[in-house]
């Protein structure tokens, strides 16, 4: 309230109440006399005036009626209106009946007025919004750009959708006078919404119509308003738009803008993640934030594609310390620059230094308390881990090892190991160390410390994913390079990888490794022919395509769940569970994996091959190591 009290347009909003109340409660005395109001009744008037100037200011600001921007006014603001006119009446009519028990008041105008002070008080805020969401020539007259010489033409635009997305784009844009677009129509396939009008923006009809509407309203760019749509859906879309000619943009998925709302800034070009069309997450809020809400938490790997998104989300839900621990300085300063930007500057704690040091995970630990720990650090890229296997496992295997027996240490209520699918039936080191570390957190007894694994596919934008690769094959003319005509992935965008990596540690109670849903597999060659028509280029006409051939360790085909483990649903439509490994087999596991994690890692240690591929295999028997790794060991051994 005091705030309100230094604010210039606080004073000028007051003052139109003032004159509000008085025109109010006047004009109820009119109708109540007929216009013809006796010389006493006046003199009540004047009398009883600064009374209901006091009192409704007062009631009007316990509402608050004075904390909206009435440029903004909406459906809330005039309710609140409305509900603060009819409390201050009710508390004068109350407040007249034990003083002068109403005698002399006509009861009828302090009715009448509570209706007036709602119409005319909320009326002045909606012709205020009226006034600064259009440019009337009335308002052009009071304005100083009138100058020919400085004006900009409008580009003319036309929105594909007619929904929530849709509404806000095109509030935000009558909201802002300086804006250069003018939205002259909306295009959407719902028949109950044709010839109906948005915010007075007509809809003209399905988009199938879209070329027709283009030379109807000489439009110059299309936008995209539907953040939900299907990735069928979406390539149709795609096709109508660039039979126009014209130049087109998109607003990104749901669980990609933050918070789920729209803003006009988030308007982006179109690019490959639009066509996969997955669906917006529904998270359980209230759940996650139990876990994370003025806690302590550690996200390790905090500066990757995985990790920096945690750390996006999880700041989101006001942790009391989120410790930021990464081996790469960039990344580290990259990742704390930004959340700092944002206003978080209490919460960061930035820690350089890789996982596999025990001393230092236990000084971080024993420092800060973490209450839970997201493990997104890893060696991920599956050709580099191949040629330096050694890496594979002192991040992968040894550094997971080590943060989970630190987490048990200092009583870690939740550990969330970020698996991957390459560690189903592995056949590179990469995922036999992901899958060694999954062995090492099923094998753990139950105890404070809940252990859960989350494993998923590919995410599209992390570093050295094939999308950066194809984009900049693309900009520099090809030819873009595909391993195989049939190889195909799963993918998902990062932020939904994380949001259900959030939820799954909200549902975990120790020992699942949940597996992410992830649609139907796309074929990379799919994939790199959609990214070039994006591009506006013709595949094997414009830009060639050529096929190199399998790297060592990658498979044609992912899998997310190996055959014979037990899969089960979970609380949540796109998170299930594989079943926890009974207690004899889960001890036959551990003895096996802790029996060769000494040859581990002395193998990673002596940058021995042969070794480290002998010790994988016999704690992984699924392990078929492929390519230049399985070479390098055969001629070793022999």
């Amino acid at each position: 309230m005091i705030r309100q009290f230094k604010n210039r347009n606080f004073y000028i909003v007051l003052c139109a109440d003032l004159v509000s109340f008085a025109v109010s409660l006047l004009l109820a005395y009119g109708i109540r006399f007929a216009f013809e109001i006796p010389p006493y009744e006046l003199y009540r008037f004047f009398l009883i005036l600064p009374v209901v100037f006091v009192v409704k200011t007062v009631v009007f600001a316990l509402a608050g009626v004075y904390k909206g921007m009435w440029r903004y006014t909406s459906i809330p603001d005039a309710i609140r209106i409305g509900k603060a006119s009819v409390i201050s009446s009710l508390a004068i009519i109350a407040g007249l009946t034990l003083v002068h028990r109403f005698q002399g008041y006509p009861r009828s105008v302090y009715v009448a007025d509570g209706i007036f002070t709602a119409f005319l008080c909320a009326g002045f805020r909606i012709g205020i919004r009226l006034l600064s969401t259009r440019r009337t020539p009335l308002s052009a007259l009071f304005t100083s750009e009138t100058n020919d010489s400085e004006h900009v033409r409008e580009v003319r635009l036309i929105i594909v959708g007619a929904g929530d997305a849709a509404a806000a784009i095109i509030r935000e844009i009558q909201g802002n006078r300086k804006s250069q677009f003018a939205v002259v129509a909306c295009a959407d396939d719902a028949r109950a919404k044709h010839g109906q009008s948005l915010l007075d923006i007509p809809v003209c009809g399905p988009i199938s119509r879209l070329p027709y509407l283009v030379r109807q309203c000489q439009a110059d760019e299309i936008l995209i308003a539907m953040p939900s749509v299907g990735g069928g859906a979406m390539r149709d879309i795609i096709a109508t738009c660039k039979a126009t000619g014209l130049p087109f943009k998109t607003l990104p998925s749901l669980s990609a803008l933050a918070d789920g709302r729209v803003n006009v800034h988030d308007v982006r070009d179109v690019n490959y993640e639009d066509l996969l069309g997955r669906s917006a997450v529904q998270l359980d809020w209230t759940g996650i934030g139990k876990c994370l809400a003025g806690k302590t938490v550690a996200v390790t790997g905090a500066g990757g594609s995985i990790g920096s998104e945690l750390c996006r989300q999880i700041i989101r839900f006001k942790p009391a310390v989120i410790v930021l621990i990464e081996a790469n300085e960039f990344n580290l300063y990259t990742i704390e620059k930004e959340l700092r930007a944002e206003g978080h500057f209490e919460a960061l704690r930035p820690a350089l230094g890789r996982v596999k040091d025990r001393e230092l995970m236990s000084h971080l630990f024993d420092k800060y308390r973490p209450h839970a720990v997201f493990h997104a650090a890893a060696a991920k890229h599956v050709p580099v881990v191949e040629d330096n296997p050694w890496e594979g496992v002192l991040n992968n295997t040894i550094g997971s090892q080590v943060l989970m027996d630190v987490a048990e240490e200092y009583g870690v209520e939740r550990f969330v190991l970020v698996s991957s699918d390459k560690a189903v039936r592995p056949t590179s080191v990469m995922g036999a160390t992901k899958r060694v570390a999954e062995i090492f957190l099923q094998c753990r007894k139950p105890g404070k410390t809940r252990f859960m694994a989350v494993r998923f596919g590919n995410v599209i934008g992390s570093s050295g994913a094939v999308l950066p690769l194809f984009e900049e094959q693309i900009r520099a003319g090809g030819p873009v390079t595909v391993t195989h005509a049939e190889m195909t992935r799963f993918f998902m965008t990062i932020p939904e990888a994380c949001q259900l990596i959030l939820q799954a540690c909200a549902m975990g109670e120790g020992g699942e490794i949940f597996v992410l849903e992830m649609g139907t597999p796309v074929k990379i060659n799919d994939m790199a022919r959609d990214m070039i028509r994006l591009s506006g280029k013709i595949p094997d006409e414009d830009i060639e395509i050529r096929y190199i051939g399998l790297r060592p360790g990658e498979k044609l085909f992912e899998e997310l769940i190996t055959h014979g483990e037990g899969i089960v649903a979970t609380s949540h439509e796109k998170i299930m569970a594989l079943r926890r490994a009974e207690d004899t087999a889960a001890g036959a596991l551990e003895r096996t994996a802790r029996t060769n994690l000494a040859m581990l890692s002395d193998a990673a240690a002596t940058y021995d091959s042969a070794r480290i591929m002998e010790a994988l295999s016999k704690v992984v028997p699924e392990y078929t190591p492929s390519g230049a790794t399985a070479d390098c060991a055969a001629s070793t051994s022999a």
